[in-house]
Formats: C-alpha cells, sequence, structure tokens
C-alpha cells in the first residue's frame, strides 16, 4: 500500500539520537536512543511495514547513560555505536550484548586524513555560519559538495574546492537547524530538521549529480512520451522547497533517509515523537520518469 500519510511513533522518554540501519537494506528499519535523566535509557528498533503502514518495535535498555548520538555499522548489521553522556563516553554494541568501550572527548570539528599515524587537516571553512554549526553532510554522489547548518538558521551548499562562499544557501526555517541530510539514491533531495519543530524537504536540483533529470533512453519511450519529455526538459531548474512537515511539537533533533527505500525518511523531535514520512509521490514521479 502506498500512502502519503505520515506514520507517528511515540517513546516514553525524551530523544535525540536517530539513524536507519545501514547494513539492512532490504527491510526499513531505524534505531533510536532516548535521553531520560531518571530512568534507565532505551534503544529502540523500529521496523516499518511498508505495505500496511505498520510499526513493530524491539526495546533494548542501555544503562550507560542518555544516548546522544547513535550510529550503525555500515557492514554489520548486528553492531551499533552510541555516544553518551557518563565521562564523554562512547561504545560500540552488538544487538544485546556490549563489545567495548573506549573514551572520546568533544573538540572541534574539522575534515581530516591520516598522515603518517597524525592527523592532518585538509581545509577549513572559517565562518561557514553567523553562530554555531549543528551538523554537516557530504553529498554521495557529487564529489566535493557538502551541506552545513546551523544556529543561524540556515543550510548552506559548498563546494570545497571554493570556499569563499556557498554554492547555494536555504533560509526557510526560522529557528535553529539542527540537522542536514542528502538523500543517497537522488542526492538532489535534501531534509533538515529544526527547533521551530518543523521537517523540510528541498530539492536542490541545480547541485546535485543529475542537474538535468534523469536520463532516459529514446528506445524506452513511445513518440508521445518523447514529446512530453522534451517539453520537461524545457523547464526552467528550480532549487525549492517541496515539502514542509508539521506533525512534530517540539524541537526537530534528527532526520534521516531509510537505507532500504529511497524514497521514506524518519524524524525524531526530543518529545519522543518518531515520525516516518515519505517524499511526495509527485515528486517521486518526476524524478523517475
Amino acid at each position: 500500500m502506498e500512502d502519503d500519510a505520515p506514520v507517528i511513533y511515540g517513546l516514553e522518554f525524551q530523544a535525540r539520537a536517530l539513524t536507519p540501519q545501514t547494513a539492512e537494506t532490504d527491510a526499513i528499519r531505524f534505531l533510536v536512543g532516548t535521553q531520560s535523566l531518571k530512568y534507565d535509557n532505551q534503544i529502540h528498533i523500529i521496523d516499518f511495514d511498508d505495505e500496511n503502514n505498520m510499526i513493530n518495535k524491539k526495546v533494548l535498555l542501555h544503562q550507560a547513560g542518555e544516548i546522544w548520538h547513535i550510529s550503525a555499522s555500515p557492514a554489520d548489521r548486528g553492531v551499533l555505536a552510541t555516544c553518551y553522556n557518563r565521562m564523554s563516553c562512547g561504545s560500540q554494541w552488538e544487538m544485546g550484548r556490549e563489545s567495548f568501550h573506549w573514551p572520546i572527548t568533544i573538540s572541534c570539528c574539522g575534515i581530516y586524513r591520516r598522515a603518517q599515524a597524525r592527523l592532518c587537516q585538509i581545509y577549513c571553512i572559517e565562518n561557514a555560519h553567523g553562530q554555531l554549526v549543528r551538523d554537516l553532510d557530504f553529498n554521495p554522489n557529487k564529489q566535493y559538495y557538502l551541506a552545513s547548518c546551523g544556529d543561524d538558521c540556515k543550510v548552506k551548499f559548498w563546494d570545497t574546492r571554493n570556499v569563499t562562499e556557498p554554492v547555494k544557501t536555504l533560509e526557510e526555517h526560522s529557528h535553529w537547524v539542527w540537522n542536514v541530510r542528502y538523500n543517497h539514491s537522488h542526492d538532489q533531495l535534501v531534509l533538515t530538521g529544526s527547533s521551530d519543530s518543523r521537517v523540510m524537504l528541498s530539492n536542490m536540483v541545480s547541485i546535485s549529480s543529475e542537474p538535468f533529470g534523469h536520463l532516459v533512453d529514446d528506445d524506452d519511450i513511445s513518440d508521445q512520451e518523447d514529446h512530453r519529455s522534451e517539453e520537461k526538459s524545457k523547464e526552467p531548474l528550480q532549487d525549492n522547497v517541496i515539502a514542509t512537515y508539521e506533525e512534530h511539537e517540539d524541537s526537530v533533533y534528527a532526520v534521516d533517509w531509510s537505507s532500504a527505500d529511497p524514497w521514506l525518511f524518519a524524524s525524531l523531535s526530543y518529545d519522543g515523537r518518531l515520525v516516518i514520512n515519505r517524499v511526495p509521490r509527485a515528486l517521486k514521479y518526476h524524478i523517475l520518469l
């Protein structure tokens, strides 16, 4: 069943950590970490049944502390890592049991590479935002391009070969922007989540890896379809916000795309509300056809 209606799941505790289970490409699965000061925290494993529009869950205890960040292994679907608030520690976990700990420190963010057993900075974007930078994400399909967001309510897109100014800027949010994510299959689709309680889906087609749209073989379309395609190709390309989602009532701290379905994404607000949404069908078919 394909339905554009959102699916909402409520956690018992506050939360700000969300990630897809990256190594799982068959099932739509997200991991959510809670942030409670009084009770044992939890990791919710959320399976979404796309045919029936239903959520199935499994809950694991995370007694180490409140979870600030969670990440899934890209190679092993049974392994995940958490960053939690107990003497600034992180842990790697295998579903149901702890593997090992390592201490981490919080410092400035930069882009580094390893060189002779030491880290060297490759580049730095000075004054990228007027206030704190909250998140960044690299375009998975177009080299040198990345997106950043921050407390100045802006989302900026950069070409790292020339960082004197951003190639594009979005100023649609009215409060801090906490998260920005490229779609891994169709990188013109960009998600952002903000303290204004809104999630925005933007179509940044002009700086994507397919600025002229999806290429179709002439032998695969009829003359009539070819004519329509030519008419569409004459339309000017526009970068704009495609949809604004307002199902949240608190700050949206995390947004992310499903690793199994490129047209589906999840967002998480601090009150523990997880919302699963889809790319509008009209945009989906426009990109594919």
